[in-house]
Protein backbone atom coordinates (compact mmCIF):
# COMPACT_ATOMS: atom_id res chain seq x y z
CA UNK A 1 0.00 0.00 0.00
CA UNK A 2 1.15 3.51 -0.52
CA UNK A 3 0.62 6.49 2.36
CA UNK A 4 1.03 10.09 1.41
CA UNK A 5 3.35 11.65 4.28
CA UNK A 6 3.09 15.50 4.19
CA UNK A 7 5.61 17.31 6.69
CA UNK A 8 5.07 20.89 8.35
CA UNK A 9 7.84 23.68 9.42
CA UNK A 10 10.42 22.46 11.48
CA UNK A 11 9.42 18.73 10.01
CA UNK A 12 9.83 20.08 6.70
CA UNK A 13 13.04 21.79 7.06
CA UNK A 14 14.95 18.44 8.76
CA UNK A 15 13.91 16.59 5.90
CA UNK A 16 13.94 18.82 3.26
CA UNK A 17 11.07 18.05 1.81
CA UNK A 18 7.02 18.91 1.84
CA UNK A 19 6.03 15.09 1.87
CA UNK A 20 6.67 12.07 -0.19
CA UNK A 21 4.96 8.38 -0.39
CA UNK A 22 5.50 6.06 1.72
CA UNK A 23 4.96 2.17 1.00
CA UNK A 24 4.47 -0.78 3.33
CA UNK A 25 2.64 -3.70 3.94
CA UNK A 26 -1.10 -3.99 4.65
CA UNK A 27 -2.57 -3.20 8.37
CA UNK A 28 0.52 -0.73 9.16
CA UNK A 29 -0.16 1.70 12.07
CA UNK A 30 0.33 5.01 12.16
CA UNK A 31 2.91 4.17 15.29
CA UNK A 32 4.95 1.83 12.83
CA UNK A 33 5.30 4.74 10.17
CA UNK A 34 6.57 7.25 12.50
CA UNK A 35 8.73 4.57 13.29
CA UNK A 36 9.96 3.92 9.89
CA UNK A 37 10.09 7.85 9.04
CA UNK A 38 12.18 8.62 12.11
CA UNK A 39 14.37 5.52 11.40
CA UNK A 40 14.90 7.56 7.93
CA UNK A 41 15.16 10.68 9.29
CA UNK A 42 16.94 10.31 13.18
CA UNK A 43 16.99 14.00 13.14
CA UNK A 44 12.87 13.66 13.68
CA UNK A 45 13.61 11.64 16.87
CA UNK A 46 14.02 14.38 18.96
CA UNK A 47 10.35 15.74 18.06
CA UNK A 48 8.59 12.33 18.72
CA UNK A 49 7.06 12.94 22.47
CA UNK A 50 5.26 16.09 21.07
CA UNK A 51 4.21 15.25 17.48
CA UNK A 52 0.84 16.10 16.38
CA UNK A 53 -0.50 13.15 13.73
CA UNK A 54 -3.16 13.56 11.37
CA UNK A 55 -4.74 11.15 8.80
CA UNK A 56 -7.06 12.51 6.27
CA UNK A 57 -7.01 15.89 8.07
CA UNK A 58 -8.55 14.57 10.80
CA UNK A 59 -6.19 14.07 14.45
CA UNK A 60 -5.25 10.16 14.84
CA UNK A 61 -4.03 8.25 17.39
CA UNK A 62 -0.52 6.20 16.98
CA UNK A 63 -2.78 2.84 16.89
CA UNK A 64 -4.94 3.81 13.61
CA UNK A 65 -4.12 0.67 11.21
CA UNK A 66 -3.60 3.05 7.77
CA UNK A 67 -5.44 2.25 4.40
CA UNK A 68 -4.00 2.23 1.08
CA UNK A 69 -4.18 5.84 -0.07
CA UNK A 70 -4.32 7.43 3.38
CA UNK A 71 -2.95 11.10 3.70
CA UNK A 72 -0.82 11.22 6.72
CA UNK A 73 0.44 14.74 8.17
CA UNK A 74 2.99 15.34 10.91
CA UNK A 75 2.97 18.28 12.69
CA UNK A 76 4.56 20.23 15.32
CA UNK A 77 2.89 20.84 18.46
CA UNK A 78 0.83 24.40 17.84
CA UNK A 79 0.81 27.12 19.69
CA UNK A 80 -1.38 30.17 20.52
CA UNK A 81 -1.67 33.71 19.23
CA UNK A 82 -2.26 36.46 20.51
CA UNK A 83 -5.44 37.14 22.11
Amino acid sequence: MRIQVRLFATYREIVGSRGFTWSSRDGLSLRELVDGVVAKYPRLADHRDTMLLAVNHDLAASDRILRDGDEVALLPPVSGGAR
